[in-house]
This record gives C-alpha cells, sequence and structure tokens, in this order.
C-alpha cells in the first residue's frame, strides 16, 4: 500500500448532498422517479418476458434486447433505490463498501449497456449490409459470445476502476451528488491521486469511444448500403430496421457524453452534472423498451398475438 495513503485517515462513511435541501421538491421529486422506477422495472420485464414467448423475436437483434432490458432493470436498481432512501432521509449517509459497491455496479453496468448497444449497431450492419451471410456470421454462438464478451469486459475494466478509486481517504467525507459517480469521487481520492485519475479516465472514455466508433462505423456503412438501393419501399424497410436502435443509441450516448465529457470545473459544474447524471442514469432504463415497443412492428405484433391468444384460451 502507498505510503501516502497509510498517512491519511480511510473515510468509513461518506455523505451525500442529493439533489436538493428543498423538503417539497425532495417529496415531489421522491414521487416522480419512483413512479419511473415502477415503470422502468415493469416495461423491461415485460419486455424480457416478450422476447422469451414470441417465438418470431427469436433472433440475433431481440437476443440482444433482452440482455439490454436486463441490464436496464439492474443498471436502474443499482441507483434509485438508493436515491428514493436518501430523500426520506436527514443525513444522506453511505458507508464506504457500500459506496464502492455501488459504484462497482453503476459501472459495469452501463459498460455493459454501451458494449451490447456496440453488438446491436453491428448486428444492425451485418443484416443491411451482408444479408445473404447474415444467418451464418450471426448465429447462437457468436451471439453468446458478444454477449459474455460485453459482460467480462465490463467486470474487469469495473474492478480496475474501483480498485483505482478506492480507498479513499482524508477529512472530506462530502460526495457532492445523488450517488457515488465515478467524477466526484476523484475528487477525494489519495495516494498518487493524479495518476489514478488520468487511469480511470483514460479507462472510462476508451471503452465508451470504442463503442462510439463501433456504432459510428457500422452506421456508416449502413447509410452508404441504404442510399444504394434504388427502391423508395426497399430504403425505408431497411432504414425501419434499425429506426429503434438508432434511438436508442441517441438517448443513450448524448446523456452519457455530456456527462462524462464535459468541463469538470467551472460556474455550476457540479449541478450540471447531476441534471446530466439524472438522465443518464434514471430515463434510459425506461425509455429504451418503449422506443423498441412503439417504434418496432414486430413487437407490437407481438404483444397483439399474446394479447389474442389469452383472449381465446380465456373464452374456450
Amino acid at each position: 500500500m502507498d505510503v501516502e495513503i497509510l498517512n491519511h485517515t480511510t473515510i468509513l462513511t461518506f455523505y451525500m448532498t442529493g439533489l436538493t435541501t428543498d423538503h417539497l421538491i425532495q417529496s415531489l421529486l421522491f414521487l416522480l422517479f419512483l413512479i419511473i422506477y415502477v415503470c422502468s422495472i415493469i416495461c423491461n420485464l415485460c419486455m424480457m418476458l416478450l422476447i422469451r414467448m414470441a417465438h418470431h423475436l427469436h433472433s440475433p437483434m431481440y437476443f440482444f434486447l433482452s440482455h439490454l432490458s436486463f441490464v436496464d432493470l439492474c443498471f436502474s436498481s443499482s441507483i434509485t433505490p438508493r436515491m428514493l432512501a436518501d430523500f426520506t432521509s436527514k443525513t444522506k449517509s453511505i458507508p464506504s463498501i457500500a459506496c464502492a459497491t455501488q459504484m462497482f455496479c453503476f459501472s459495469f453496468f452501463a459498460a455493459t449497456e454501451s458494449l451490447l448497444v456496440s453488438a446491436m449497431a453491428y448486428d444492425r450492419y451485418v443484416a443491411i449490409c451482408r444479408p445473404l451471410v447474415y444467418h451464418s456470421v450471426m448465429n447462437k454462438t457468436m451471439c453468446w459470445g458478444m454477449a459474455l464478451a460485453a459482460y467480462v469486459c465490463s467486470f474487469l475494466v469495473s474492478v480496475a476502476i474501483t480498485l483505482l478509486v478506492f480507498p479513499l481517504c482524508g477529512s472530506n467525507t462530502i460526495i457532492n451528488h445523488f450517488y457515488c459517480d465515478i467524477p466526484p469521487l476523484l475528487k477525494l481520492t489519495c495516494g498518487h491521486s493524479q495518476i489514478r485519475t488520468y487511469v480511470v479516465i483514460a479507462l472510462t472514455r476508451a471503452i465508451g469511444s470504442a463503442c462510439f466508433l463501433v456504432i459510428l462505423l457500422s452506421y456508416i456503412y449502413i447509410l452508404h448500403t441504404i442510399l444504394g438501393i434504388h427502391s423508395k419501399d426497399g430504403r425505408s424497410k431497411a432504414f425501419s430496421t434499425c429506426a429503434s436502435h438508432l434511438t436508442v443509441v441517441i438517448t443513450f450516448y448524448t446523456t452519457a457524453l455530456g456527462n462524462y465529457f464535459r468541463p469538470s470545473t467551472g460556474l455550476n459544474a457540479d449541478n450540471i452534472g447531476k441534471v446530466f447524471s439524472i438522465f443518464y442514469t434514471v430515463t434510459p432504463p425506461l425509455l429504451n423498451p418503449l422506443i423498441y415497443s412503439l417504434k418496432n412492428t414486430e413487437v407490437k405484433n407481438a404483444v397483439v398475438n399474446i394479447f389474442l391468444l389469452g383472449q381465446v384460451k380465456k373464452h374456450s
């Protein structure tokens, strides 16, 4: 262990500043985020169940979507319950081990979601640009390999980040945030903190940039292929197959890039970071299943078919 770390007192308990100190606003936010969280759980569980029940949804795209729904469910659960509890608490304290666990879970599921979204972009690339070999390329082994790689890679990166950030030491126990996010925790690090900060930032930005590059290249090839289709109906059909995924990508990366590539200093930088974090952590788990439900004909048809089948069984 570094001598510098030994010369400091390890922090055992942290205190969150939260989103606001106004009791009325806290009550309103508690109700709002509780509704969002419950709806997120219901929507993602329904999406996973629907994909499992509807046989025509047993394809690579929906295989990744079912994993995305699972990750969204866990992603939201790593942040929201603790945030809801803090709305009703005066101290908003959290043990160091619980803070480290929350940061690890948040990092793990955020990285996994980013990698799964990238895998879905590659799936759309193969489906549109290489349709003749789609089923041979995106076979069951390939899909499971990509999914497992996403989980393993995210686990290793999250472990590395957690070990670099923790243990935290010193006299400052205040986390100016509503959960144990990486940027505010980096301000409390000790023991070659500057080097550790650079490594953590490099890891987070490397995995985010790599995923974004895969998605960007996939859609460049997709756009080139779609523009080469002479039939207007053909172009429309090709674009519709990736419209839902593209909407999810825009939603996820707009908030993620805004959160992690924003200036870390300046006027109200911390408050701006909290706002970006809300849109990055709370809303995507609810929006993703809704986007695929409302913008995807196959999902809507599956819902109708299961509903009609249930009605037939009920009256038979």
